[in-house]
């Protein structure tokens, strides 16, 4: 990866970092005692003795799935002591049941925390993650990774402010959100890659008048489509403000840019741009029904590009979003991956520490090339071969240049994905309004900002 994209990078979560600072002042009482690292750190994971590691991921599909079991098993092959006790989950069913365990008696020592006020900051709160500064004084995360990168893992004891603190994760893939296509329909339907937002709501309208679905979308975990919601808010408003408003900064979620966001998909789910019953699709089911050919387009993330690009080879491409007009640089939610954390009551906290540094080592970013996925740092040796690949690490390199990185909007508040979700739901079922739905998305932010 060129080293454009690193620097971009940079730029990028400053940029995220300093709008976030400035939504909260700092200081505040703990709820509860902070978790505390070990004062003595070992590195020597020979001498550990005989260890079952066990480890929380979320690493399911496609080449991320291979990303993470050749790295573990690159790992055991060095440490013939330590044994990888992986358990793996979608992403939303980790979402379900990692509270659970971690405030159980015997938790995993290695888990994929998400970023955000709904995950990262409760679970620091509540006492169930280590701190990894004294391992970063060992290992040296904060010479390897910008600043800003490792902000986004950090958060106060309080969990009250994110961006600031102690650090709490350290992350493997960088990610974006953007536009999948399918490379044989758009050659059949006479149309070419949209380059702006008319030239794609054409595509969609040409799509439908062709018998195919414009859109391959599942609702049903409510995420899929405060993402959508966020890509159409990203082309309709300044990304400024977007921050802002997602870290609480300023702004309202009922002005008139975020309404005419959710206006613009209720038309759409109106107009039947979305696979039918969409809201009873899951998430993770959505590539899949897209690789077998139902959808001429579909928006997500990076992650599943090493799965497409196996089940779809050259039939697939991707663009980042269409900008408002030819030529302007776009914008889109995204970031880096979710990070690898310690459990506060792990019994082998040097090992999770060492298991953390060597899965996110510069030799891992080669892995995570080799395997088709995009990592978060610029890797020392290798090139993405797959064209989908190539184009996922363009559209990366040209965001970053661009600033063009805009925040998960879920991590507005530690109920936004039903607050605002949930309304999102009824707004593609034809069941809310767009203004009714934002007013419920401004009540649950208002309603966080008064307890913070």
């Amino acid at each position: 990866m060129p080293t454009l994209m690193r620097r971009g990078a940079v730029a990028t979560a400053v940029a995220l970092v300093t709008a976030l600072a400035a939504a909260c002042a700092p200081g505040s009482s703990n709820d509860k005692p902070e978790s505390k690292a070990p004062a003595a750190v070992s590195t020597d994971v020979a001498k550990a003795g005989n260890v079952t590691l066990t480890v929380w991921d979320q690493e399911v599909q496609g080449g991320l799935k291979e990303q993470i079991e050749k790295l573990n098993a690159q790992f055991q092959a060095k440490y013939p002591n330590v044994k990888i006790n992986r358990v793996s989950r979608s992403f939303s069913d980790l979402q379900k049941t990692l509270r659970l365990a971690l405030s159980g008696s015997n938790p995993p020592d290695v888990v994929e925390a998400n970023q955000g006020y709904a995950s990262m900051a409760q679970f620091v709160k509540a006492g169930m993650l280590l701190p990894m500064d004294s391992y970063d004084q060992v290992y040296g995360w904060k010479k390897r990774y910008p600043k800003g990168l490792l902000d986004l893992n950090s958060v106060t004891p309080d969990g009250k402010l994110i961006g600031s603190g102690n650090l709490y994760g350290v992350s493997l893939n960088g990610e974006i959100v953007g536009l999948y296509y399918n490379k044989e329909k758009l050659a059949k339907l006479g149309v070419q890659p949209p380059k702006t937002w008319a030239e794609f709501e054409q595509a969609l309208a040409t799509a439908k008048g062709k018998n195919e679905v414009p859109i391959a979308f599942g609702n049903l975990e409510k995420l899929p489509a405060m993402q959508l919601y966020g890509i159409l808010q990203d082309g309709l408003t300044d990304k400024e403000a977007v921050r802002k408003l997602v870290f609480g900064s300023g702004g309202s979620w009922t002005d008139a840019p975020n309404v005419q966001a959710a206006q613009k998909l209720a038309d759409w789910a109106k107009k039947g741009y979305f696979t039918k019953d969409s809201n009873s699709i899951k998430w993770d089911d959505t590539p899949v029904n897209f690789a077998k050919g139902q959808g001429v387009f579909m928006f997500g993330g990076t992650w599943w590009a090493p799965d497409l690009n196996d089940r779809m080879k050259e039939k697939v491409g991707f663009i980042l979003p269409p900008a408002a007009q030819a030529g302007a640089p776009a914008a889109t939610m995204g970031g880096e991956s979710l990070p690898w954390s310690i459990t506060a009551k792990s019994k082998h906290a040097d090992v999770a520490a060492a298991y953390i540094n060597f899965i996110t080592s510069p030799a891992a970013m080669d892995v995570a090339v080799e395997t088709g996925s995009l990592p978060v740092l610029a890797a020392p040796s290798k090139q993405p071969e797959a064209a989908l690949m190539k184009e996922v690490s363009a559209a990366w390199a040209e965001l970053s240049k661009n600033d063009g990185t805009t925040p998960y909007i879920d991590y507005t508040s530690p109920t936004f994905t039903d607050g605002f979700g949930g309304p999102l739901q009824e707004l593609v079922a034809g069941k809310k309004s767009a203004e009714q739905v934002m007013k419920a998305a401004q009540d649950d932010y208002s309603a966080f900002q008064k307890k913070k």
